[in-house]
C-alpha cells in the first residue's frame, strides 16, 4: 500500500490540507510523556519546596496554554476551536507522568494539540526544577488515544 502524502500538493511543495469539505465531528486525543529525576527534586516538588514556586500548577496552565497554541508552533497545523484541554500528573517512584487530553468538534483531530500539551507541560516542569537537577531527562511522549473523525478511534496498545 503506497500512501500519498497529505501535505505536499503535485509539484511537491508543502501545503496546508484542505478540511473545508470535512464534517464536523466531535474529537478527542489523549498524549502523554514523563520527566524522571532525582529523589532530592521529586521530593521538592512533591512537598511544594521548588525554587520556583508551584511547579504542577505552572506546568498545567502551560500545557493548556501550549495547547491553544499549536498552529503557531507546529507547520502545516489547523488552528482550531479547542472545547477542553486538560493536563494531569502522576507520581512516579522516579519522577513525574503527564497525561494530557484535548478535544474539540471539527473537521480535523487534536492529536498534536494533546501532544504538544504533553511536552510543553514536561518541559515547563524541567525549566521549574532545573535548579535541583539539570540530569532530568523528558521522554515517552507519544499519543494514547483518540477518538472520531473518518479513521476512528485508536488507542496505543
Amino acid at each position: 500500500m503506497t500512501l500519498k502524502p497529505t501535505h505536499l500538493d503535485e509539484t511537491g511543495a508543502a501545503h496546508m490540507v484542505d478540511v473545508g469539505a470535512k464534517p464536523a465531528t466531535q474529537r478527542r486525543a489523549v498524549a502523554g510523556g514523563r520527566i524522571t529525576m532525582s529523589p532530592a527534586a521529586l521530593d521538592a516538588i512533591r512537598g511544594g519546596n521548588a525554587p520556583k514556586g508551584d511547579v504542577l500548577s505552572t506546568a498545567r496552565l502551560a500545557g493548556i496554554m501550549g495547547a491553544k497554541r499549536t498552529a503557531d508552533l507546529i507547520p502545516l497545523c489547523h488552528p482550531l476551536a479547542l472545547t477542553r484541554v486538560g493536563v494531569d500528573f502522576e507520581w512516579l517512584d522516579d519522577g513525574i507522568g503527564v497525561t494530557a487530553t484535548a478535544a474539540t468538534t471539527g473537521p480535523t483531530g487534536v492529536e498534536m494539540e494533546a501532544l504538544t500539551a504533553a511536552s510543553v507541560a514536561l518541559l515547563t516542569l524541567y525549566d521549574m526544577a532545573k535548579a535541583l537537577d539539570r540530569a532530568m531527562v523528558v521522554g515517552d511522549i507519544r499519543l494514547l488515544e483518540k477518538s472520531g473523525g473518518r479513521s476512528g478511534d485508536w488507542r496505543a496498545a
